[in-house]
């Protein structure tokens, strides 16, 4: 198939309309199969996916080191066509705990080194700070990356999670490519302020969470049982009343799914792109299977009666419980 592209904003390159995020295959879902994982990867490369989207603290550095090998096995041609997007900033602990962000010089410095060695890359595409670092002001942080850009080890600035003035800031400091927003048909906080103010700077969106965690997959059970270690296992989203709230408006996509021929997961990374040119969806596919069905999305065509359909079977604000827990809202720039 052919994947037609987008400009990740007025300054950033081209990608493919579809990005690969492969945190799922290393960390917060449970179990992965890396065979499968690798093989994911070699498959959308040779679709025509190329934005792999990660993060440096993702399984503390196994995410990296995963892309990495996918890389370095995969064809010449595939290797050479693939953009990396890398978040940094995060700090865990041994255990796996979460201990704030750091946004000093320095440390983007530091982290950069390790992501370059990792990934075994001379550069980096797309760099991003994972969430806006309340200690240190953004005109610092974006300023390190782009002293980067100037010594050629990265190549574009993003920023992950930023509220509008947080980019305004941003993007008077340095060009800011694109920022990583939560966007999806239950999840549309982006469209009152952040993406205005992305549209009106020329900066593009990478929309991650756009199946919301496979909520709105059409994949999920009510009686699914979660290991600990997925992340779901703790989202407002995922429990109790709300979950069984959110799939009755799955239950309303499936409805409209049925009626064009196309999956829930295909029907809503469509709506996602429906949105705009200067919208880039990231999509979590694990495995070859969820990555065929998520292509699919491309092929799927959504007119006035459709997308009002949607709007009906979905509104906005119709989710039950947050997109993260309390805690780690406090931590997203996006929701102040």
């Amino acid at each position: 198939m052919t994947i037609p592209t987008r400009s990740l904003g007025t300054t950033g390159p081209q990608v493919s309309a579809l990005g690969l995020g492969c945190m799922g295959m290393s960390a917060l879902y449970g179990e992965a199969d890396r065979s499968e994982s690798i093989a994911t990867i070699h498959a959308a490369l040779e679709a025509g996916v190329t934005l792999l989207d990660t993060g440096d603290f993702y399984a503390m550095g196994h995410n990296e080191l995963l892309i990495a090998e996918a890389l370095r096995t995969a064809p010449a041609a595939r290797r050479e066509q693939a953009l990396t997007s890398v978040k940094f900033g995060a700090l865990r602990g041994p255990d796996g705990a979460w201990n704030g962000y750091d946004g000093r010089p320095a440390a983007v410095k530091n982290f950069a080194a390790y992501s370059l060695q990792r990934l075994g890359v001379d550069h980096i595409d797309v760099y991003r700070i994972a969430r806006i670092d309340p200690d240190v002001p953004i005109e610092e942080t974006v300023g390190a990356i782009a002293e980067l850009v100037e010594q050629g080890y990265v190549r574009h600035i993003g920023l992950s999670e930023a509220g509008a003035d947080t980019i305004r800031r941003a993007a008077a400091t340095a060009p800011i490519a694109d920022v990583q927003l939560e966007y999806a048909l239950i999840t549309r906080g982006i469209e009152d302020r952040i993406l205005p103010t992305t549209r009106e700077l020329g900066i593009s969106v990478t929309a991650y969470g756009v199946l919301s965690r496979g909520l709105i997959s059409g994949h999920f059970a009510a009686d699914r049982q979660l290991p600990v270690t997925d992340y779901r296992a703790h989202s407002p989203r995922f429990q109790g009343d709300n979950l069984r709230h959110n799939l009755g408006l799955v239950e309303q996509l499936r409805k409209i799914a049925e009626q064009k021929g196309v999956s829930v997961a295909q029907l809503a990374i469509a709506w996602v792109l429906s949105r705009g040119e200067d919208i880039v969806p990231l999509i979590g596919a694990r495995t070859r299977e969820r990555l065929t069905e998520s292509l699919g999305a491309l092929d799927v065509v959504l007119d006035a009666a459709d997308l009002t359909a949607l709007e009906e079977a979905v509104p906005a604000d119709s989710a039950a419980g947050g997109r993260y827990p309390a805690a780690a809202i406090a931590h997203l720039d996006s929701e102040r």
